[in-house]
C-alpha cells in the first residue's frame, strides 16, 4: 500500500474530548482534512462549536456532544451517541488535560480533587468507554494530549505534574493490555504553547523561551502531522509510545 494512502482516515470515525487548552478545533480540523468524520464532547459550547466548523469546513461530517467528562454516565453516553450516529468509533482523542499551578503547601484538598478529575478520572473514563466499543470492533487508536510535565517537574505544578505522570503511565499499561487486541494507545507531549498567535519576535523576549532549544513556543498546528500519523494505518507498530512535540524541552531532561 503506498504510504500516502495509509495517511487517509477516510471512513473512520474519531471522538474529541475536548477542553483544556482549546487545542480541539485545530486537531478537528486536521483529522476531517485527513478524511475521518469528528465528533467533540466536553463542557465547553464554544470549543465544541468551533471544532465542530472546522470540521464542517473540511466537508465532514461533525457531532457536537455536550457532556461532563469528569461524569462516566455522560462520557458513556457520549461514546454511544458517537457510534449511532456516525457508526462506528475509530479514534480517540483526549485533550482535556486542565493547567494548575500553586505552591504545594498551599494546595487545598478540593482544588487537588478537581485537577484529578478532570485530568485523570476523565481520562479513566474516556479511554475505558471508547476501548470497550474499540475492543468489540478488534481495532481502534487512543491518543492522549499530555504535558512533558509527565516526566519533568516544574516550581509550583506539583499537582499536575501528577495529574500528567498518571496519564502517561495509564497511556503504557494500556498499550501493554490492548495491542493484542488491535488497539494502539499512544500519546503526545506538548511542551509551552500559544493557542493565539504571537509574533516569533515578541516571544523571543520572554525569559521562557530562552529555555526553548527551538526559541518559539509551539501551536496547535504543530500537533497536527503526529496525530493523524497516530490515528492512521501508517503508525500501526506504534503503541505505548509518547512523542514529544515541545520544541526541543526534553533534550534538557
Amino acid at each position: 500500500m503506498p504510504v500516502t494512502q495509509e495517511w487517509d482516515l477516510s471512513g473512520k470515525v474519531a471522538l474529541i474530548a475536548a477542553g483544556g487548552r482549546g487545542f480541539a478545533p485545530t486537531l478537528a480540523s486536521a483529522l476531517a482534512e485527513a478524511g475521518a468524520d469528528v465528533a467533540v464532547a466536553g463542557s465547553d459550547p464554544a470549543l465544541r462549536r468551533a471544532a465542530v466548523q472546522a470540521v464542517k469546513a473540511q466537508g465532514r461530517k461533525a457531532l457536537d456532544i455536550p457532556a461532563d467528562l469528569t461524569r462516566r454516565y455522560r462520557v458513556h453516553a457520549a461514546v454511544q451517541k458517537t457510534v449511532s450516529t456516525l457508526g462506528r468509533l475509530d479514534v480517540l482523542v483526549n485533550d482535556q488535560q486542565t493547567e494548575f499551578g500553586k505552591p504545594f503547601a498551599d494546595v487545598q484538598d478540593t482544588e487537588w480533587d478537581r485537577l484529578f478529575a478532570l485530568n485523570v478520572n476523565s481520562l479513566f473514563y474516556t479511554c475505558q468507554e471508547a476501548g470497550k466499543q474499540m475492543l468489540q470492533q478488534g481495532k481502534g487508536r487512543i491518543i492522549n494530549v499530555i504535558s512533558n510535565l509527565a516526566e519533568r517537574g516544574l516550581w509550583n505544578c506539583a499537582p499536575y505534574c501528577a495529574t500528567q505522570a498518571a496519564a502517561l503511565q495509564l497511556t503504557k499499561a494500556l498499550a501493554l493490555e490492548w495491542s493484542r487486541k488491535g488497539v494502539r494507545v499512544n500519546a503526545i507531549g506538548t511542551g509551552f504553547f500559544n493557542t493565539k498567535d504571537v509574533p516569533l519576535e515578541e516571544q523571543q523576549k520572554e525569559l521562557l523561551v530562552r529555555y526553548i532549544p527551538s526559541r518559539r513556543k509551539g501551536t496547535p498546528e504543530d500537533l497536527c502531522a503526529i496525530l493523524v500519523y497516530l490515528a492512521s494505518d501508517v503508525s500501526d507498530f506504534i503503541t505505548g509510545t509518547c512523542t514529544y512535540v515541545d520544541g526541543g524541552l526534553m533534550a534538557h531532561a
